[in-house]
C-alpha cells in the first residue's frame, strides 16, 4: 500500500499541492482526473520519489519512498514527456531496464513488440510520438512491478492499440495484483478502465470513490406531472440539479435508485424515465455539489 498523508509541495512562492491525502491499495486501477496545470504530474513525481514533499509523508508500507530504493524497484513511472537515450533501440532500453528491475521480463518485451508490430532494432528517436509511447508502455509492463504510474500516457495512441494495452494492464492486475495510477485530463479515456477515480482540484484531492459507486448512486430523471410542481416539491430528495423546460422536469438525484424510484412513483407522475449519466457528467455534478466550477 502507498499512502500519501498531508502532503504539501511548493515551487518557489507557488504552492502546487495543498494537504493532499490519498491511498493506493494493491490490485486496482486508479484514475486521477484534473485539468492541465492542477498538479497531477507533481503528485506522481512525489509518489515516485523524484521530488520530496515540503511537508507530509509518502510511504510504501512503513518506509518513506523518497529514501527507499527497495520501494522504487517496485514502481514504474511514465512521465507525460517520454525520454529515451539517444540512438537507443527498444532492445537497448529493455537491457537498460533489465539491469534496474529484478523482475524485468525480456522475452515479454519481444512478445508485446511483435503484437504491436514494433521493431526491436529501430532507433526509438526515429519513431512517431504514438510509437514512442507504445515503447514506454511495453517497457513498463515488462518490468512486472507492483505499482505503475502513467501521466497522460495514452495521448497519441490510436484506439485499437489502446485497447490491446488496456487488456495487458488488466491481465497484469489479475495475474500479479498490480496497481495502476493513471493521470489524465480526459475522463472519457478512463471510463472503461478504472475501478477507482479521484479528482485533483486546486492542489487537493476533492474526493476518491469506486467507479461503480459513482455510477450507481447518481442519475438523471425526466419526469412529468399533470399538476404543476416546482423545485420545492422535491425537497425530500438529495437533489443536485433541477431544470424545468415546458412541462418536463429534469432532476439529478443521488441515492439508491430503487428507493428513489418508489418515492417518485408515489407522487403519481404520468412520465418517469431514468437516464444513465456518463462519468464526465457525474463528475461535473459532483463538483457543482461541492461548490466548485466545472473541471475541464
Amino acid at each position: 500500500m502507498i499512502k500519501v498523508t498531508h502532503v504539501v509541495k511548493r515551487f518557489q512562492d507557488k504552492e502546487v499541492l495543498t494537504d493532499v491525502n490519498f491511498t493506493l491499495e494493491e490490485n486496482g486501477i486508479y484514475g486521477l482526473i484534473g485539468a492541465n496545470g492542477v498538479g497531477k504530474s507533481t503528485l506522481l513525481r512525489l509518489i515516485n520519489g523524484i521530488y520530496a514533499p515540503d511537508t507530509g509523508t509518502i510511504t510504501f508500507g512503513k518506509e518513506a519512498i523518497f529514501d527507499c530504493s527497495k520501494a522504487k524497484e517496485k514502481m514504474f513511472f511514465i512521465p507525460d514527456e517520454v525520454y529515451f537515450y539517444p540512438n537507443y533501440t527498444l532492445y537497448d532500453m529493455a537491457l537498460f531496464y533489465d539491469a534496474i528491475y529484478p523482475s524485468f521480463n525480456l522475452s515479454k518485451v519481444k512478445e508485446m513488440a511483435d503484437e504491436l508490430k514494433l521493431s526491436m532494432e529501430e532507433k526509438i528517436e526515429h519513431l512517431s510520438k504514438g510509437q514512442k509511447r507504445q515503447c514506454s508502455l511495453i517497457l513498463a509492463l515488462a518490468s512486472r512491478c507492483a505499482y505503475y504510474f502513467f501521466d497522460e500516457t495514452f495521448d497519441g495512441i490510436d484506439p485499437v492499440i489502446r485497447k490491446v494495452i488496456k487488456k495487458w494492464m488488466i491481465d497484469l492486475m489479475v495475474e500479479e495484483k498490480s496497481t495502476f495510477l493513471i493521470a489524465s485530463h480526459n475522463l472519457r479515456e478512463l471510463e472503461d478502465l478504472c475501478d477507482h477515480l479521484a479528482i485533483l482540484y486546486n492542489g487537493k484531492i476533492l474526493f476518491e470513490k469506486e467507479t461503480d459507486d459513482l455510477k450507481s448512486q447518481l442519475f438523471k430523471v425526466q419526469i412529468h406531472f399533470k399538476k404543476d410542481l416546482e423545485k420545492d416539491d422535491f425537497a425530500s430528495f438529495d437533489l443536485l440539479s433541477y431544470q424545468k423546460i415546458g412541462s418536463i422536469i429534469t432532476l439529478i438525484l443521488r441515492g439508491e435508485e430503487t428507493e428513489v424510484r418508489k418515492k417518485l412513483e408515489k407522487m403519481n407522475p404520468d412520465l418517469l424515465d431514468f437516464i444513465p449519466l456518463t462519468l464526465e457528467e457525474i463528475f461535473i455534478y459532483e463538483m457543482e455539489a461541492l461548490g466548485y466550477g466545472v473541471v475541464e
